[in-house]
C-alpha cells in the first residue's frame, strides 16, 4: 500500500512518457532543466530507457529534423525536434519549465 509521496515513484516510465508528449506537442517557450532532487534512481533509470527506447527516439528526431530544415516554413519545427534530443535520451529527472524568452527570439 502506497502511502504520502510514494505513489509518485510508480509509474516513472510512463511519467516521462507524458512529460516527452507534452513537450513535442508545444516546444515552443519551453525547455528542459535537470531536477536537483533527482538521484541515483533516475540514473539507472534513465540507462534502461536509452538501452531500450531513447535511442529509438533520438535518431528519429535527428532524421525528421533533417527535411524540416530544408524549407523555409519547417525550420523552427527543425529546431523544435533538435530540442527533442536530449529529452528522448534521458527524460527520468528533468522537468519542463518556462523560459524568459518569446517565441521566435534566439
Amino acid at each position: 500500500m502506497l502511502r504520502g509521496a510514494d505513489h509518485r515513484a510508480t509509474i516513472p516510465f510512463g511519467i516521462a512518457s507524458f512529460r516527452l508528449a507534452g513537450f513535442m506537442l508545444w516546444p515552443f517557450g519551453r525547455t528542459t532543466v535537470v531536477r536537483d532532487d533527482a538521484g541515483a534512481p533516475s540514473c539507472v533509470g534513465n540507462v534502461v530507457w536509452l538501452v531500450f527506447a531513447g535511442w529509438w527516439l533520438a535518431i528519429g528526431h535527428i532524421v525528421t529534423s533533417i527535411p524540416l530544415f530544408l524549407s523555409i516554413i519547417g525550420i523552427p519545427f527543425g529546431w523544435a525536434n533538435l530540442k527533442m534530443v536530449p529529452i528522448s535520451l534521458t527524460p527520468l529527472g528533468r522537468e519542463v519549465v518556462d523560459t524568459d524568452q518569446g517565441f521566435g527570439t534566439r
